[in-house]
């Protein structure tokens, strides 16, 4: 029962072996690291506006005569500044990044939308600018 044993274990090393050894195709990678970043979104003439606006009514409140006038433009130029970044805060996205280590040794790097289905070490097949589990 023994040898039964030792000749199973060398039979599925040798089939581990083979399936390790197998050679990437022209197009497939092998998935290098997988992990999560936040883009900023896109600011624009809405945040620019309303903190411009904002700003600018602040600014208005500081000072008398040619100090209130120019207190009223800086806080405009600053609330503008702000209601931008708000806005590409606002509109900032998460996505997942896949690097692949392709057959040639060069690494591609992927964005999607959503967490993908594979994992480091995983091997998937690259087509154009998408990547594919096989």
């Amino acid at each position: 029962m023994k040898q039964l044993t030792l000749a199973t274990l060398i039979a599925l090393a040798a089939v581990g072996a083979q399936a390790q050894s197998k050679p990437l195709c022209d197009t497939c990678g092998t998935v290098q690291k997988v992990h999560k970043e936040t883009r900023k979104g896109d600011g624009g003439a809405v945040g620019i506006i309303g903190g411009a606006a904002v700003g600018g009514l602040l600014g208005n409140q500081v000072g008398k005569g040619n100090g209130r006038v120019l207190a009223t433009v800086a806080g405009a130029a600053a609330g503008g500044y702000a209601g931008n970044e708000v806005q590409m805060h606002v509109t900032s996205k998460d996505v997942w990044v896949t690097q692949v280590r392709m057959k040639d040794g060069s690494v591609r790097t992927f964005e999607h939308a959503q967490q993908p289905g594979w994992k480091t070490g995983a091997t998937v097949k690259v087509d154009g600018k998408a990547v594919h589990s096989i």
